[in-house]
């Protein structure tokens, strides 16, 4: 009886063993993802600035009697037109892949532009992108089509307002109202082949793939910036359109 329990004993042993094996596995492997993650949140490249200085549309009307300046916030701008319904796609795309995501970002905020005139096509535009929620992050202010064209042409963009003043296309406004992108958008693929550099200055919210691919992620790229720079941990250069072509010469 005694020979039985000792031959017993290390089948007792093995099991108490992997046991601990497992419960060590299930224990570290988490932390060790987040040591993995931890240096990629402090050793990001920052979302690059492409131009400086982009006039402040604080003086334009707002349709719904508020103070809409771009000063101090991350904006969203864009320019729908004399026919706003016609960009109904575009606005319904923000609206879902873009503010439903950031709205909650502190100082965060969509602009969109249009001629005065358009005043009741943009409220019941409003009303149907809205679903019923309290779009306060969002704002549509109208002005002069001059001041909206002057504003357009002040950005850095590979595209023109068309004819009715309107553009599929968004831009990324930064608190120093400095417009944030990409000098150099090219794939690795299109690195490896030497293709010339070409940068991304703005995205087109008829385009899904570009906003769920590009303009979400390099949004998440801004907000982390400011966030360390609250907490005092961003210490990395911001890339300038400058620098690029101080490359290229």
């Amino acid at each position: 009886m005694h020979s039985y329990k000792m031959m017993k004993q290390p089948k007792m042993d093995y099991k108490k063993t992997s046991r601990y094996v497992v419960l060590g596995i299930l224990f570290f492997l988490p932390v060790a993802f987040l040591l993995f993650l931890y240096p990629a949140t402090h050793n990001y490249t920052p979302l690059e600035i492409v131009n400086s200085n982009v006039p402040d549309p604080g003086q334009m009307e707002g349709i719904f009697n508020n103070k809409v300046v771009l000063k101090d916030h991350i904006t969203i701008l864009g320019f729908i037109g004399n026919n706003p319904e016609r960009h109904l796609v575009q606005l319904s795309n923000l609206k879902e892949l873009v503010y439903d995501k950031f709205k909650g970002f502190k100082k965060f905020q969509i602009v969109v532009l249009a001629p005065k005139g358009t005043e009741n096509i943009l409220k019941r535009l409003k009303s149907e992108i809205s679903s019923y929620e309290d779009l306060k992050f969002w704002h549509f202010i109208t002005g002069k089509p001059e001041a909206i064209s002057n504003l357009y042409k002040s950005l850095k963009s590979t595209n023109s307002l068309d004819n009715e003043f309107g553009s599929d296309n968004v831009f990324i406004i930064d608190k120093e109202l400095n417009q944030r992108g990409r000098l150099d958008d090219r794939n690795d693929n299109e690195i490896e082949k030497n293709i010339a550099v070409y940068g991304l200055y703005s995205y087109n919210c008829i385009e899904v793939a570009e906003i769920k691919n590009k303009m979400n992620d390099d949004l998440r790229i801004l907000f982390t910036e400011y966030r360390q720079k609250r907490k005092g941990n961003f210490n990395s250069d911001i890339r300038r359109a400058e620098d690029l072509k101080e490359q290229i010469n």
